[in-house]
Order: C-alpha cells, then structure tokens, then sequence
C-alpha cells in the first residue's frame, strides 16, 4: 500500500508491506529511490510512521546518495581506496555476520575483508567468509543481501533449491535485492 510522509521539508512516498514472515521492522531505500517498510503483521501501521521518523536522516542521506551513484561501475577504485576504507567496512560487515548468524544459527570461522575484482562475497568449506570492501558504498539493503548469502552458503554451499529456501527464510525479498545488486558493476 502505497503512503506518503513529509521527512525534512520532502514528501516522500513510501510502500508499506505487512508480512507474516517478518519478525522486526524492515526499511529499504532501493536504488531507484523507492523507499519500502515491511512491518509484521501484527504491528499496526502507525509504527512505520514512527520508524521512519526516526531513521529520517538515514533515508535522506540514502536518496541522495542514489542521486549521486545510481548504477554506477565501482571498478575505478585504488589500492589506497581499499586501505582507506577496509577498516570501515570491516566494522559493517561484522555487525551484519554477527546480527544474522546470532538470529539465524549460524557458526562461520573468520570473517575476511578483501579487494576483489569480480565478485561481492564468498564462503570457503572451512566457514570462512570473504567479502569485497566496496560493499560499505552499496545500500543497506543490498549488504544484508549479500552477508546473508554468503552466511546460507554456510549450509548449502551450492544455489539449489535448498539454498535458497535457507535465504527466503533469512531475507523474504531476497530476489529484489539481488536484481538490485545486478546494477553495480565491479568491472
């Protein structure tokens, strides 16, 4: 259902989904500027008001971010871009392992940040994760998308059926954002 709310002088429109999947409030800014709040089905719709009241700088900082970088190739940076900004991406990255195996059951083995040039994240037989530093410039959405593949793999280290069974259970709009994570290139 579509809504509408006023955040900084800006009216945005926003979709309000109920889910029976969800267990806690849910905000997406996808990069096409479309702003979605997923609310358990129990909750009542005034919560999402709320919540994104309170996220307000968070979705305005993100829209305007989208403006900036929408679709854009993240091939162009450094080494030294990797240097500068490992540390940062280390401290995301780690909140988002912690938060969903902590929810979810899952037991990794080390969490690895790295520079690669083809691919976002990893996960080796031995509970190994692996992950490319630019995933700190992509959307929140986007991350928790990609931590919890790579955490399903730790189960199913293949894309069967089952794998992505595990990753319903973990993101019910995973398809979405992985369309989403089609539109950045690490070429």
């Amino acid at each position: 259902m579509e809504k509408e709310i006023t955040l900084k002088d800006s009216t945005i429109t926003y979709t309000l989904k109920k889910s029976t999947r969800a267990r806690r409030v849910r905000l997406v800014v996808h990069c096409d500027g479309s702003v979605v709040v997923t609310l358990p089905r129990h909750f009542k719709e005034s919560v999402a008001e709320r919540f994104l009241k309170e996220k307000m700088n968070w979705v305005v900082s993100k829209l305007a971010f989208f403006e900036k970088f929408e679709g854009k190739s993240f091939g162009g940076y450094s080494y030294n871009d990797y240097v500068k900004h490992k540390e940062n991406a280390t401290f995301v990255v780690q909140k988002k392992v912690e938060y969903f195996a902590r929810s979810y059951g899952y037991f990794y083995n080390r969490i690895s940040i790295k520079n690669q040039r083809t691919c976002w994240g990893s996960c080796s037989k031995k509970g190994n994760l692996n992950f490319n530093y630019k995933i700190l410039f992509l959307p929140e959405n986007i991350q928790d998308y990609i931590v919890a593949h790579e955490l399903c793999h730790l189960q199913e280290l293949n894309h069967s059926k089952r794998f992505w069974k595990l990753l319903l259970g973990i993101l019910p709009e995973y398809k979405e954002d992985r369309k989403q994570l089609k539109m950045y290139s690490l070429a």
